[in-house]
């Protein structure tokens, strides 16, 4: 029975379910961080952009903020700000360092901090998904693609870091 009433079902539950999955989101560091002026960090805390040099910046605030100043290409500027850490010593600090020396060029630098990162945290899949970069950029896949496995281990085939990858084995743009 094919009534009028029964054709509407998909669009009432599309409607009911359709601004959950918006308020879910993305959790991505990059998308929920303002641009700030330059010399400004966006601090969680107060949710404004403060100066860099504020003593009620967290580390935390600091390296998330570095990552999306490389994301934007503002890579040296990032590499600053990771410099002004209290405690570098951290995966994502050691990673978001990788990411922007490799994005200056400077790849064989941005691997060792690559792996100064997975030292600290073996299953942290972002890191390893850009020393895999870094091995294509190195002309290794053999090693990216021993990257690649091991990320499938972690978060399986279908967690974004696989993809993207995966994307870059292949000869795709990616990260």
């Amino acid at each position: 029975m094919n009534t009028p009433s029964l054709r509407l079902i998909p669009v009432l539950l599309f409607s009911l379910y359709a601004p959950l999955a918006l308020a879910m989101g993305d959790n991505s560091t990059e998308s929920k961080t303002p641009d700030c002026p330059s010399g400004q960090v966006y601090d969680s805390a107060t949710q404004k952009c403060v100066p860099d040099k504020s003593s009620s910046l967290s580390d935390k605030d600091k390296t998330d903020y570095a990552y999306h100043l490389a994301k934007k290409g503002e890579y040296q500027a990032a590499l600053n700000l990771l410099d002004s850490l209290k405690n570098g010593n951290t995966a994502e600090a050691w990673n978001y360092r990788g990411y922007a020396t490799r994005k200056l060029g400077r790849t064989d630098e941005g691997i060792g901090y690559y792996q100064r990162a997975l030292a600290i945290a073996p299953d942290y899949a972002q890191a390893r998904e850009y020393l895999g970069e870094a091995w294509m950029v190195k002309g290794r896949p053999d090693l990216a693609k021993e990257q690649l496995k091991v990320i499938a281990g972690i978060c399986g085939q279908t967690c974004e870091e696989y993809r993207d990858l995966q994307a870059a084995i292949n000869g795709q743009p990616g990260s």
